[in-house]
């Protein structure tokens, strides 16, 4: 797959991970279709980044909003070769709180929007790309790339909802990748160590850290950048598939 003629969808888009996406494609001349929400302050990110950028309106969670707005950029940018899930929710809280129990609604409102909307891409997207022109000699049509975290192996006290919902993702890489496998499609998953984003920032300043201290090498945080340069050489090389790839500089999470 040739990077400079990509034509991509990226949720969460407008921030973090996916907007560093969004401008290493933009930079190499590809053309770009952002799904997020907020589209008040969104869309003015996105028109900053230039014509080849489009926001569409989406919340992950929704199925019907997702396939209105998987079909609308489709339209846009005439086929979709590449899709990067980025959007997510990080929420921290115990199970037994000293506020009282977790309810089953706070962990089901993680599972939406981390797992079961990137789900809900995969498949509108996979529905879209069996339709493409295969390219190469391997007739390649295109590629998912989905953003776990090492919380889903390693989960810290606070994180059952979170590590839960990115799990799912980890588990979800090989059984798409081989289904996928007969219309040309890959699927591989990242999943990124502690990155500096506006999610991240919301954390304490203590907290920050010392999570960026306890990384190996680098000593420090991954930067945005760094995740983009990733799904740029999975999207180019063809060998990469059902796998999951860590990104987090060694790091091993601690309990809390």
């Amino acid at each position: 797959m040739i990077f400079n003629q990509c034509r991509a969808i990226i949720t969460g888009g407008a921030s973090g991970l996916g907007l560093a996406v969004a401008k290493r494609l933009l930079d190499a001349g590809s053309e770009v279709a952002i799904l997020d929400i907020k589209p008040e302050q969104n869309r003015a990110t996105v028109a900053a980044l230039g014509p080849r950028a489009h926001f569409f309106e989406a919340d992950v969670s929704s199925e019907s909003q997702v396939d209105s707005a998987v079909a609308a950029a489709a339209s846009t940018l005439g086929e979709i070769t590449l899709a990067v899930n980025c959007a997510g929710i990080a929420p921290s809280r115990r199970v037994l709180a000293r506020d009282g129990l977790m309810s089953t609604a706070e962990f089901e409102h993680t599972i939406r929007i981390n797992l079961i909307g990137t789900f809900a891409i995969c498949r509108a997207v996979a529905n879209i790309m069996q339709n493409n022109t295969p390219q190469g000699s391997d007739g390649e049509r295109g590629v998912i790339i989905n953003t776990a975290s090492i919380a889903a192996l390693e989960g810290q006290i606070g994180q059952a909802a979170y590590a839960a919902s990115k799990g799912g993702v980890v588990s979800m890489a090989l059984p798409l990748a081989r289904e996928f496998s007969r219309i040309g499609v890959r699927v591989m998953t990242i999943a990124p160590g502690i990155f500096e984003t506006p999610m991240f920032n919301t954390l304490p300043i203590e907290a920050r850290e010392a999570l960026a201290a306890n990384t190996p090498y680098p000593h420090r945080l991954g930067q945005p950048h760094e995740f983009a340069q990733l799904v740029q050489h999975i999207y180019e090389n063809p060998m990469l598939n059902g796998e999951v790839i860590r990104l987090d500089g060694a790091l091993r999470m601690q309990p809390k």
